[in-house]
């Protein structure tokens, strides 16, 4: 089983040891991303749908350089500080996937990294 470490300066720099994906096996992992701008590594200004528009934006990114998009992307989680944001984020996750929408799972946590409101990581799978 090979692992090879994913990194793009277009997505934030980890904040702790992981990379920001894996590829492996024909898949690829990629780490929950928060809504941080990668320039900067802060938290984008705005509410729960700035920050989740900037997640995905930067997954997005991870995406691109292994060479996939979200038609890829098989799996998705989505880790929210309150879940009351759910509809907002499911009208911006709207946005960003393609038919079929991939599967996923939503989780309320009780507190994101840099306190975040919204952290999103996927699993794609590799052209074959």
């Amino acid at each position: 089983m090979s692992r090879i470490a994913i990194s793009t300066a277009h997505a934030p720099a980890a904040i702790g040891p992981y990379s920001q994906a894996i590829r492996s096996d024909g898949l690829l992992f990629c780490s929950g991303q928060l809504g941080l701008d990668p320039a900067t590594g802060d938290l984008v200004a705005g509410d729960v749908a700035a920050q989740a528009g900037q997640a995905l934006r930067n997954l997005s990114a991870v995406l691109e350089t292994a060479g996939l998009t979200f038609a890829d992307v098989v799996k998705t989680t989505i880790f929210l500080a309150d879940v009351a944001d759910f509809a907002t984020v499911n009208g911006v996750y709207r946005g960003f996937v393609t038919d079929p929408p991939p599967a996923r799972s939503t989780v309320a946590v009780a507190a994101l990294p840099k306190g975040g409101l919204v952290e999103i990581e996927a699993i794609a799978r590799l052209a074959l």
